[in-house]
């Protein structure tokens, strides 16, 4: 099987690519401004799981339609659920997951889904029927463990580093995700669309030992741990987190319906051969990445998150409006997109964010779960849409569409309260064997919502509400640290 892709541009292309890709997920980590050592290392370390398993997962996307046909009994609807049951897979069980990693540790749980990864990724590789690889991308997909991933950032960073420690994690995705479209077509021809399920095993295995850098996390709650259907319960009765389910939802169903729907455009009107698609989305996403990075800190420094994040919303909306009037001229395609692709990174970087500051403390997980199962059925009810609004040959109908559909999302965001802002503080931990006492005594004052005990570094983050802290529990607080505190 041979898929043709120049080969000066390819290379120039992949070269791009990589120092992208170097930058972005491993050089910048390692001189985020204010961050600590400890968090600078699980940002890396969870960034970069983030990112070969979705360097895992789009890789096969591009090529799929095409190489699958040489598999037996291989057909185009079975050809199309063996690309999608991954993200169905993943759309039901990241609850389950989620509501585990609430009540154990989050480390084991990752390993699982990492090795479920992997192993559906090696059972995809041995195939010689579809029916294999769809089982074999079926249990890949088992492993829904995003928002596990994320739940343990959330624990090992401060209140006030989170949303920079998401925005590296946002921007790592957005870029594995160019990157695949790029890579998955040069691997293929290279070692075959057998070999690239089985790169699909080493970048499993391979996120498996970079878990290694992540400390291990106690947690230490005010509340005391709920029923499984009773936490399920109060998470989806949240009305700011439904909405920014809702969220998730609309950005990856509008931003797969456009993956589906703009190559024809780029081809047609703008004159960019297929191959040469990532010269595109390359430029797109670095200046998409220089205005993302800084809109996250203004968010997260003058506590603006909410006015940043309907802005990003208003820029989608503009971007599907300039495509919808202008998608017969290549100027009018590419700022459109540019506008898209700037929202579309603030965006992933502002909701994980949002999200771990306004769910539960103790239901962290379950929320950032149900949110991930949100994500995959947006991003496989926009595959669908796409493929509709391209059978419309229709085209600046089905931008209007997607606009409207963008119109609509603005509408429930501007019902968004601003979340709410905690602080940390970082102690050492005391010389003492009684641990669960200490934290006890602890969440015993008032305004302490959460207590993150890392033994191995010996020292805990104690997360604040200061707005409920009076000059007595200060105080007291101040005599169970032995350190005297100016919050």
């Amino acid at each position: 099987m041979s898929i043709s892709y120049p080969d000066l541009s390819e290379r120039l292309l992949w070269t791009g690519w990589v120092l992208l890709y170097n930058y972005c997920v491993f050089s910048t980590p390692a001189r985020p401004p204010d961050m600590n050592s400890l968090e600078t290392r699980s940002t890396f370390a969870l960034s970069s799981i983030f990112a070969l398993r979705m360097l895992g997962l789009f890789m096969i996307i591009p090529v799929f339609s095409v190489a699958g046909q040489q598999y037996h009994g291989a057909t185009p609807a079975l050809i199309g659920l063996a690309v999608g049951i991954y993200g169905l897979s993943q759309a039901f069980l990241q609850i389950p997951f989620s509501l585990l990693a609430d009540r154990f540790s989050r480390k084991p749980l990752i390993v699982l889904g990492l090795a479920l990864f992997a192993i559906g990724g090696a059972i995809a590789a041995l195939s010689d029927s579809i029916y294999g690889v769809i089982i074999g991308r079926a249990i890949a997909g088992a492993g829904a463990v995003s928002a596990v991933v994320m739940a343990l950032l959330s624990d090992v960073t401060r209140e006030e580093q989170r949303s920079k420690a998401m925005a590296f994690m946002g921007m790592s995705i957005g870029v594995s995700f160019m990157i695949a479209f790029s890579l998955g077509p040069w691997l293929t021809e290279q070692v075959g669309i057998s070999g690239l399920f089985w790169v699909t095993t080493i970048m499993g295995t391979s996120a498996m030992l970079m878990l290694l850098l992540v400390p291990k996390v106690t947690r230490h709650y005010r509340v005391a741990p709920q029923g499984y259907l009773t936490q399920l319960k109060q998470v989806l009765g949240m009305a700011d987190l439904n909405r920014l389910h809702v969220s998730i939802f609309m950005l990856h169903l509008l931003l797969t319906a456009m993956f589906v729907f703009i190559p024809s455009q780029l081809i047609e009107y703008a004159g960019i051969p297929l191959a040469h698609h990532g010269w595109v989305y390359l430029p797109l996403l670095l200046i998409s990445l220089f205005f993302a990075f800084p809109s996250i800190i203004l968010a997260e420094k003058y506590r603006q998150m909410r006015g940043i994040f309907i802005t990003a919303v208003v820029a989608i909306v503009l971007g599907l409006i300039v495509m919808a009037l202008g998608y017969d001229n290549k100027y009018g395609l590419l700022c459109g997109l540019a506008l898209f692709f700037i929202a579309f990174n603030v965006m992933e970087a502002l909701l994980p964010s949002w999200l771990s500051k306004s769910a539960p403390i103790q239901s962290k997980s379950t929320a950032m779960g149900v949110n991930s199962s949100f994500q995959f059925l947006g991003a496989f009810f926009g595959g669908a849409l796409g493929g509709i609004l391209l059978s419309m040959h229709q085209i600046g109908l089905g931008w209007a569409i997607l606009a409207g559909i963008a119109i609509i999302w603005l509408l429930v965001t501007f019902q968004l309260n601003q979340p709410r802002y905690l602080s940390s503080i970082v102690v050492t931990l005391p010389d003492t064997e009684k641990m669960d006492d200490w934290t006890s005594l602890l969440l015993a004052v008032h305004g302490i919502e959460e207590v993150v005990v890392m033994p191995e570094k010996q020292v805990a983050y104690i997360k604040v509400d200061k707005q409920q802290i009076t000059d007595t529990e200060r105080q007291e607080l101040s005599r169970l640290l032995n350190q005297e505190l100016a919050i």
